[in-house]
């Protein structure tokens, strides 16, 4: 299979990305105008720290840890192969100790990327259905998604600290008349809401762009999907000290724990199946080559 543009799916993460991009355009204008502007340096310092160092958090928030060829030599050779095949450096590989069936990739570019599984996903998966999460996880990588991701919920993080320590951050403009303060508080917190939906429908987007890339790394759509259901099946089974444990999580793993109708409607992943019957659908479309 060739790695080809999937231009309906790139069409909407575009339209969604325009839609942030003018949202932010109108919070900065807000902050300007109430003197909250002042707030963004510090800000982006914080986001840039989290930014360069996203690999190490994501892998110590999960407890795994960095594993050598002599400990896994055939999850070592499977992501190398896979890598050539996606035409990608060789990510680090990480394992953590975890009855959860998961796995996620992380890091900024592609030369500082990891990706990491559970020996919950290794019990559980045949080989052909494990390296189609990995090349699933290897197309995140090469969609640079972390970055995007990143990028895109930058002015979102701001908000949301705007509306948690406004009152401290605007405490000097209290003697000018509190309304100011006021004002880009309530601005913060309808962006934060209006960009948090749009970030999560960018998110469920690239998810399914990462199944096609998976796909096509490996040439086994029907493996993926298989992968997908029986992950699925098996998050029922697991106690529930290990999913909230590792619920924080959800936005990098390849099928997030579940959480109740809520939950769900503002998931970072479309439905377990939606992303089954477009995987069928491609192995149909294979198949009729």
């Amino acid at each position: 299979m060739q790695w080809k543009t999937d231009w309906g799916l790139r069409a909407r993460m575009v339209v969604t990305m325009f839609l942030l991009f003018a949202l932010y355009i109108v919070f900065v204008a807000v902050l300007w105008e109430y003197s909250i502007f002042w707030m963004l340096p510090m800000m982006a310092i914080f986001l840039l720290a989290q930014f360069f160092f996203s690999d190490k958090l994501a892998l110590y928030s999960m407890g795994a840890k960095t594993v050598d060829e002599s400990e896994y030599p055939e999850l070592h050779r499977t992501v190398e192969r896979l890598s050539q095949q996606a035409d990608l450096p060789k990510p680090k590989i990480a394992v953590a100790d975890s009855r959860v069936p998961n796995a996620f990739a992380t890091g900024r570019s592609k030369k500082s990327s990891a990706v990491a599984v559970t020996t919950g996903i290794m019990d559980t998966l045949d080989q052909d259905e494990l390296e189609g999460v990995l090349a699933h996880e290897l197309a995140h990588i090469k969609n640079r998604d972390v970055m995007v991701m990143t990028i895109a919920s930058f002015l979102s993080t701001i908000a949301f600290m705007v509306v948690r320590w406004g009152a401290f951050f605007g405490g000097g403009n209290r003697r000018q008349g509190g309304g100011g303060v006021i004002v880009a508080i309530l601005a913060s917190l309808v962006v934060w809401i209006i960009s948090f939906l749009l970030i999560r429908a960018l998110s469920r987007y690239r998810e399914f762009a990462a199944d096609r890339g998976g796909a096509t790394i490996t040439g086994k759509p029907a493996a993926l999907a298989s992968a997908l259901m029986k992950i699925s099946g098996r998050m029922d089974k697991v106690p529930k000290e290990d999913m909230r444990d590792q619920a924080e999580m959800n936005a990098f793993f390849i099928i997030p724990i579940k959480s109740g109708v809520v939950g769900k409607l503002f998931s970072t992943h479309p439905s377990t199946e939606k992303r089954v019957e477009r995987l069928r659908d491609l192995e149909r479309e294979l198949e009729g080559f």
